[in-house]
């Protein structure tokens, strides 16, 4: 099995440790796991989470089968709002992508969060291969 790290805002941990401290997951590992496994069933149909106790897990936490992340519109607006910080990401234009998130979103709403998540990993790739390098 691989080894990947990966940061999260305090907020984000507190949250998973509270999870794991109330019994709703066994630990963080399965929690990264099975969220992980979760979203990648989410946006992609033919994928299969194969993590141990996945389908346990799914219908304990009484998930919907709909994601409700995705809005009323089947996911459109959100994979294009997705398409589109990736694309400023990868030009490492953070201010332009910023604006796009706030303009769009709430910073509290999961689409926002999660659009903020995905400018991070950009930002880190930058600040990982020097602030001008391109990805």
């Amino acid at each position: 099995m691989a080894k990947d790290t990966v940061r999260y805002p305090d907020e984000v941990v507190d949250e998973i440790d509270s999870l794991v401290e109330n019994g709703v997951f066994e630990s963080k590992s399965e929690f990264y796991r099975f969220s992980a496994e979760y979203v990648l069933a989410l946006v992609d149909d033919e994928y299969d989470p194969s993590t141990f106790n996945y389908g346990e897990l799914k219908d304990e936490l009484d998930l919907d089968e709909e994601p409700r992340l995705l809005g009323a519109d089947g996911g459109r607006d959100f994979l294009d709002a997705v398409i589109t910080v990736r694309q400023y990401g990868l030009r490492n234009d953070f201010e332009a992508a910023e604006a796009y998130i706030d303009e769009n979103y709430d910073a509290t709403d999961r689409p926002g969060m999660i659009l903020e998540e995905l400018l991070r990993v950009y930002r880190d790739r930058a600040e990982e291969n020097g602030a001008g390098a391109g990805l």
